[in-house]
């Protein structure tokens, strides 16, 4: 049965368990063991899964980079997490090799033509450097090795970053209980239950296919991507997020399940309707979406357009997935982003450490209380400060209402305080993604010497679109306090990507800061 599809190429459950096994052997014999650390500084292809697999295998941690990393990130992230190997794509060699360790095994990946016709890589830029040793024949020089005993750690997920180092989040080994648990509510959230209860007692799975289309150096991808294997699911790599890709793909495949991110649902409900017509949409049956708050506009949209089909979960890396909506949830309380899984714990507090009423923003802290726990790698004051009472909080701002569902105003470290003010950022991009040719936005804080902070905006306006700073403040100052209209407005045809298609807000936000010569 084939597992993981990626243009032109596949591999099959057994293939995979080949490639993962002799990876296995070739890290045992570079000395790699149990609680050791891989780098892997890859996009989404065949190769991760192979190398993640191997890693689990020998006991070890697979580490997913962050490949737009700079080169001081890299460097960081590498010797933070002690990398004992680091698998790599050939393309990015040349960027990050002054960051490699002295002595650290590097296996080069061959770029595939997926992604380097996704990026525009030149073909010379795909193969693997002279000198350097290729994933490919390395694995060749080994036996399968028996998969043995040895617990599979969760990979270690850097998170973070916007002020100062990211900080590695890591778990150890589940207890079985706490397998069951996290599979439980693996299982609601992605919409895997009826599959891994059917693997899990023998029986035949339901058919699940899916497209990858968040980078699996993320952990909520990381994840989903993992256990979609683990499902028995067929999953297609997306190179690179492209709303009439997916769409394509969805017909093409079949697809029943996806994992997404509100940006790509903006970037879907921009392209032209006869665009959104021609596809055949109907074998999807659970599409859930995270990461960030979902502008209740497009959530609706989506809903009429897709159906009943869009779910979703709030959590983070620390947490893992805490809370959970159907489309029936949502309707009934629109904005929020769930309510409470099966063993979780979730509390809204105010500075003082008290509970914040109904209604009420303060910050969130919860915790799925049988999950594993987690320590921030090489950081155990972190892991400290982060816990409140036995929850964990990272800085979202949010409220219960009456019935326990959770809603989130934005990011504690993207609210700007003007004038002594709070204001939250994600208020204001959901009013400017309903003007009329804004296709995407950023609004962030920038230093003002009256004020302290000032609201700035960049807007991505439709192609072929024309619009103005005087149209962008009337439609806003109709919705919106005169305090939330952005002091200051850009245009930019393109605003800078990950590769979910979420926008690099820091890149725009940090030249301010900088150039005023003050901390983020």
């Amino acid at each position: 049965m084939t597992l993981i599809i990626s243009g032109d190429r596949s591999l099959d459950a057994a293939t995979l368990a080949d490639r993962a096994e002799r990876a296995a052997a070739g890290f045992e014999s570079l000395g790699i063991g149990k609680g050791d650390s891989i780098a892997l500084y890859l996009r989404n292809d065949l190769a991760f899964y192979e190398a993640a697999a191997a890693a689990g295998q020998t006991g070890a941690y697979p580490v997913p980079v962050n490949w737009h990393f700079t080169l001081e990130e890299a460097r960081y992230l590498f010797a933070n997490c002690g990398a004992r190997a680091i698998v790599i794509h050939a393309d990015l060699v040349a960027g990050v090799e002054a960051a490699f360790p002295d002595g650290v095994p590097i296996l080069v990946v061959e770029t595939p033509p997926e992604i380097a016709a996704a990026y525009g890589i030149a073909l010379e830029r795909c193969a693997v450097p002279a000198g350097r040793t290729a994933w490919a024949s390395w694995l060749a020089g080994f036996e399968r090795r028996p998969p043995q005993s040895a617990e599979a750690p969760g990979a270690i997920i850097y998170t973070g970053g916007t002020t100062g180092h990211p900080k590695g989040v890591k778990r150890e080994p589940p207890t079985p209980a706490q397998f069951l648990a996290t599979m439980n509510s693996v299982g609601i959230v992605f919409g895997f239950k009826d599959a891994i209860l059917a693997l899990m007692s023998g029986k035949a799975a339901p058919r699940i296919s899916t497209v990858m289309t968040g980078p699996m150096y993320h952990s909520a991808p990381n994840a989903y991507g993992g256990f979609a294997v683990r499902a028995g699911g067929e999953v297609i790599l997306q190179p690179r997020f492209d709303p009439e890709e997916l769409l394509q793909l969805i017909e093409k495949h079949k697809v029943t399940h996806l994992h997404m991110v509100p940006t790509m649902f903006v970037r879907l409900l921009k392209l032209p309707d006869e665009v959104r017509s021609k596809y055949d949409l109907s074998s999807l049956q659970f599409v859930v979406h995270a990461a960030a708050p979902c502008p209740p506009h497009v959530k609706r949209a989506m809903i009429e357009w897709w159906g009943p089909v869009i779910n979703e979960y709030y959590g983070s890396t620390e947490t893992s997935a805490v809370v959970f909506c159907t489309s029936a949830d949502w309707l009934a309380h629109p904005g929020t982003v769930g309510k409470a899984l099966p063993d979780a714990k979730i509390r809204v507090v105010r500075e003082d450490g008290s509970d914040a009423a109904v209604g009420e923003a303060g910050d969130v802290y919860c915790r799925i209380v049988s999950a594993a726990d987690f320590t921030y790698h090489g950081d155990a004051e972190k892991r400290r400060k982060a816990e409140r009472d036995g929850l964990i909080g990272v800085g979202d701002i949010g409220y219960l209402d009456g019935d326990g569902y959770l809603f989130l105003c934005d990011r504690r470290n993207h609210m700007v305080i003007s004038g002594g003010v709070n204001i939250y950022p994600a208020e204001i991009e959901n009013e400017l993604l309903k003007i009329p040719g804004v296709a995407d936005c950023a609004v962030f804080g920038i230093p003002d010497d009256e004020f302290g902070e000032a609201l700035c905006a960049y807007i991505q306006p439709q192609p072929g679109i024309a619009l103005d700073t005087v149209t962008v403040r009337t439609e806003l100052g109709r919705h919106l306090a005169k305090y939330k209209v952005p002091k200051q407005i850009e245009f930019a045809a393109e605003l800078p990507r990950e590769d979910s298609g979420k926008i690099f807000k820091r890149k725009l936000r940090d030249p301010y800061w900088e150039k005023a010569g003050r901390a983020i």
